[in-house]
């Protein structure tokens, strides 16, 4: 029979996990990130900002070199010092980096950070009672099967989330008269600029849907927006 006790303890150990990681983050953040002060990108910004009916959206430069976006815990919006970059050099168009935007604002607007505090806390539980479980059968190899179907299940669990933030950001694009064309064409630069196009785990370990997936999801969506001729 399954003990309650350790996994009670291993649902509040996750969730003492997740916030202390999220504590961490939020000073780095605050260590690290300055406000974007760019006309162009507060220009398409303030767009985005009209089309949900906001005065403004602000937007922080993480001051770190890899290519990426970040909705903080706390709903802030960080693009990395990275991505900036490769749009002053000219690599990024600013639709395409404002398409980023657009997605990171979908994750706060989902609620993705407080679900992802949930799984986590559950996924720890669930992978002690796996761990029990498949220990009485295969006592050695049990606590690796265990870890592996909970990356796997928490892998699952985060491309939901970008698949839902890439229909927010497509959504809000079409709303702001800015379009899906950037986001789509941001896509297909990405693989190469992050060097993911090249061989690596498969695609139902990653925690990103692959590229692919993902402009055709938006392109479905697009599609479907398209007004009917009267």
């Amino acid at each position: 029979m399954i003990k309650v006790l350790p996994i009670l303890l291993a649902v509040l150990t996750g969730f003492v996990m997740y916030m202390a990681s999220t504590f961490r983050l939020k000073r780095q953040l605050d260590r690290q990130s300055t406000e974007l002060a760019d006309p162009r990108l507060a220009a398409l910004t303030n767009r985005l900002a009209q089309a949900l009916d906001l005065p403004r959206i602000k937007v922080h430069i993480f001051e770190i070199a890899p290519i990426n976006g970040l909705a903080a815990p706390d709903g802030r919006i960080f693009i990395t010092r990275g991505f900036y970059d490769k749009y002053r050099l000219g690599e990024v168009t600013a639709e395409e980096l404002v398409s980023v935007i657009a997605h990171e604002l979908g994750h706060v607007a989902l609620g993705h950070s407080k679900r992802r505090m949930v799984d986590f806390s559950g996924q720890n539980a669930v992978r002690v009672v796996l761990t029990m479980v498949l220990g009485r059968f295969v006592p050695f190899v049990g606590p690796y099967i265990a870890n592996a179907l909970i990356t796997l299940l928490a892998a699952s669990l985060s491309r939901k989330d970008e698949f839902e933030a890439d229909a927010y950001a497509a959504a809000l694009l079409t709303k702001a008269g800015i379009g899906t064309a950037p986001q789509i064409s941001l896509f297909e630069k990405l693989d190469k600029m992050t060097g993911a196009g090249g061989a690596g785990p498969l695609a139902w370990m990653l925690s990103h849907p692959k590229t692919d997936k993902r402009i055709a999801a938006i392109q479905a969506l697009s599609r479907d927006w398209v007004p009917i001729a009267d």
